[in-house]
């Protein structure tokens, strides 16, 4: 049998990705195939289709770093056929057949039920970029924030994290600031929950080693400087959750934050989470994230729209979340 796939191949360092039939037999080894409905494209997809950096590392492969589907098989204690599930991160897109085909075959050991709040077309709506904005507001909490302690700078808040974040974050109750370089989305960020939208250049050039006390939070997806400005403007006690290289894999900045403001800089990993973490992430998100909001950030495109969409995503011209209906 085979069934419709995006396999990127690389020939000459030339990295190439084309529509293909593949065959089910070539899938590579797991204990539960799943009929896959949805997938999603993020900042890392595109870096992996793009060639940009080097998310694939073995050619030829199915990219695409998470999916949503029914299990149509399974040798996994944990798992059966209809079953519906979701895989964020682990070996996908990097060494293992993601998700990007309308079938996969991987561990079950990768898999999560999907909360019932949730469609398998939400549950990619939300996706990695959702699921990692929650692991940092996760981050914020247990560095002991609060709405009471004051505002949440949220950076790169039209991407699909910071979209995400801020909707998680006003629902909480929290003040969000979103930083943002597309001030013609001001009123979609203020739909979300946004109190406060400031211009991105105002973070993005080398700043101070410190500067005045503004945030009592931080969840950053864009690094370099503005990671290095966010943190000399957090509080006293003040948290980070930094999980983005946008702007940069550099941190230009300095420890006066934290010997002088106790601020706490936590990093979020959202391949290799153990699986409580994403337990606890899911759970949060089925109680916490306003589905309507969440309709607010997606569109929806199919398998072959992938390529150019990712190629706009790393131009910073793609608002909130991407679905990917892998069977349209």
């Amino acid at each position: 049998m085979t069934f419709k796939a995006l396999l990127t191949t690389k020939a000459d360092d030339v990295i190439s990705t084309r529509l293909v039939d593949f065959k089910e037999e070539d899938l590579m080894a797991g204990d539960v195939t799943v009929a896959v409905e949805y997938s999603t494209v993020n900042y890392k997809d595109a870096m992996a289709l793009s060639g940009r950096s080097p998310v694939i590392r073995q050619f030829p492969l199915i990219p695409g770093i998470d999916f949503a589907g029914i299990v149509e098989t399974s040798s996994h204690a944990g798992f059966q056929a209809g079953d519906r599930v979701l895989v964020n991160g682990w070996g996908l897109s990097q060494t293992h057949h993601g998700g990007f085909a309308q079938k996969a075959r991987v561990s079950g050991d990768w898999l999560v039920n999907i909360p019932e709040a949730f469609s398998t077309q939400q549950a990619m709506a939300i996706g990695t970029a959702g699921y990692t904005a929650m692991l940092s507001v996760l981050a914020l909490e247990h560095g002991g924030l609060t709405p009471e302690r004051g505002d949440i700078l949220v950076t790169g808040a039209n991407g699909g994290a910071g979209s995400v974040a801020i909707a998680l974050l006003s629902g909480l109750g929290y003040r969000v600031v979103a930083s943002t370089g597309r001030q013609e989305e001001a009123d979609y960020l203020r739909d979300l929950g946004a109190a406060e939208i400031i211009d991105r250049r105002t973070l993005s050039e080398p700043g101070a080693p410190i500067a005045k006390e503004r945030w009592a939070g931080v969840i950053d997806s864009v690094g370099s400087h503005t990671l290095a400005n966010a943190l000399a403007q957090t509080q006293y006690r003040g948290v980070v959750a930094a999980f983005g290289l946008a702007q940069g894999a550099d941190l230009p900045g300095s420890v006066l934050p934290f010997i002088l403001r106790n601020v706490t800089l936590a990093g979020i990993d959202s391949v290799n989470a153990p699986q409580a973490a994403r337990l606890q992430a899911w759970s949060r998100l089925a109680r916490d994230l306003d589905v309507n909001k969440l309709a607010r950030t997606t569109h929806v495109i199919g398998l072959a729209e992938v390529p150019a969409v990712a190629a706009r995503v790393l131009q910073g011209q793609v608002r909130g979340r991407t679905v990917v209906d892998v069977n349209a």
